[in-house]
C-alpha cells in the first residue's frame, strides 16, 4: 500500500464533507427564501428545522415592521390633532378678529349718523331763531324823547304827534298863529265875539271852541281844553280839513 494512501483519503474525506457543509448551508439558504416568499399566516412548515428558525426570525422581522408603522401612524396622529387645534385656534382668532372689525364699523356709522344728526338739528334750530329774529325783530329800547314845558317845547311835541297822523303844519305856521291868537298863554279865553255870546267862547293857544275840540281832537292826547299840546293838535287837525294846513291860515279861522 502507498505511504501517502492514509493522507490521500484523509483528504478525500474532509474534500467530501466541505461539500456537505456547503450543500447544507445553500439548503438552508434556500429555505430561508422560500419561508420569506410565504405568508407569515401559513400554518405548515415543512422543510424541517432549518425552516422553522427561518419562520420564527420573519415572524419577528414582521413584527418590528408593525410596530414601526403602528409608531409612524400615533406620530401622524399626533401631528394632525396638532395642526387641527392649531387651525381650529387660528380660526377663533379670525373670527373674533372680524367680529371686532364689524363692531368697530357700526361704531363709527353710529358716530358718524349720531353726528350728522347733531349738526342737523343745530342747523334747524339756528334757521328757527333766524326765522323768529326776522318774524320778530328785536326791541330797541329808546329813551323817551322829553320836551320843555313851554310855548317851544308845546310846538315841537305837537308837531312829533301830527307827524305820526299825518297832519301838516310846521313850525313857523304854529307859532305864527299862536302868537295871534292867544300870545302864548295856554290859559287863554275869549268871552266877548259871537262864540262867547252862544255859549261856546274860544280857548286855549289857538282859541279852539269846544266843539271843534271835540270833533277834531287827535288820539293819544289828553281831553282837556286848555292842554297846550291837545289845543295845537286839534286846531293844526282842524285847519288841515278846511284849509289844507296851518300854515295856510293867517287870521282867524
Amino acid at each position: 500500500m502507498p505511504k501517502n494512501f492514509f493522507t490521500r483519503a484523509h483528504s478525500r474525506a474532509l474534500t467530501n464533507r466541505r461539500k456537505v457543509a456547503v450543500a447544507g448551508v445553500a439548503a438552508l439558504g434556500t429555505a430561508a427564501l422560500a419561508l420569506s416568499a410565504v405568508p407569515s399566516s401559513a400554518d405548515t412548515v415543512t422543510t424541517g428545522a432549518p425552516a422553522a428558525a427561518s419562520q420564527v426570525a420573519t415572524g419577528t422581522v414582521l413584527h418590528n415592521v408593525k410596530g414601526t408603522v403602528t409608531d409612524q401612524l400615533a406620530a401622524d396622529t399626533v401631528k394632525l390633532d396638532t395642526f387641527a387645534s392649531q387651525k381650529k385656534a387660528a380660526d377663533a382668532a379670525a373670527a373674533r378678529q372680524a367680529a371686532a372689525k364689524l363692531a368697530a364699523q357700526a361704531a363709527a356709522k353710529k358716530a358718524a349718523a349720531d353726528a350728522a344728526a347733531k349738526k342737523a338739528a343745530q342747523q334747524h334750530a339756528a334757521q328757527a331763531a333766524a326765522g323768529r329774529s326776522v318774524v320778530r325783530p328785536q326791541m330797541q329800547t329808546v329813551a323817551a324823547k322829553t320836551y320843555a314845558n313851554n310855548l317851544d317845547g308845546w310846538i315841537r311835541q305837537a308837531l312829533d304827534i301830527m307827524k305820526s297822523k299825518n297832519i301838516p303844519g310846521s313850525y313857523s305856521g304854529l307859532h305864527r298863529n299862536i302868537m295871534r291868537e292867544s300870545s302864548g298863554n295856554p290859559l287863554a279865553i275869549n268871552n266877548w265875539d259871537i262864540n262867547a255870546i252862544n255859549g261856546i267862547p274860544s280857548k286855549g293857544l289857538l282859541q279852539v271852541i269846544p266843539p271843534t275840540f271835540q270833533a277834531y281832537h287827535v288820539t293819544g292826547t289828553s281831553w282837556n281844553i286848555y292842554d297846550p299840546v291837545a289845543n295845537i293838535t286839534a286846531a293844526a287837525n282842524y285847519a288841515a280839513h278846511r284849509y289844507g294846513s296851518i300854515d295856510n291860515v293867517n287870521s282867524a279861522y
